[in-house]
């Protein structure tokens, strides 16, 4: 496998990747009740600790496509 191989695969993980995140972003902001009531379904959760819950996921979502897509990019450009 090539490097430019690498960067168009890491390019689009890091499209795909960012795609969910605004997706899930967009769902934590304005569908939150209807998450909470779906969720507290199976899990009986404050609806401040759901908030937190999903701000953290989003966090640590956005903190995995840095490290794991973006970083590995960046260094593949720096390198060509």
């Amino acid at each position: 496998m090539d490097i430019t191989a690498l960067k168009m695969f890491f390019m689009w993980c890091t499209i795909i990747n960012v795609g969910i995140l605004l997706v899930s972003l967009f769902m934590c902001i304005f569908l939150k009740d209807f998450l909470y009531q779906l969720n507290n379904k199976c899990f009986s959760i404050s609806s401040d600790a759901f908030n937190a819950i999903c701000c953290l996921f989003v966090s640590f979502y956005k903190m995995l496509i840095i490290i794991f897509n973006i970083v590995p990019l960046i260094a593949l450009m720096i390198i060509t």
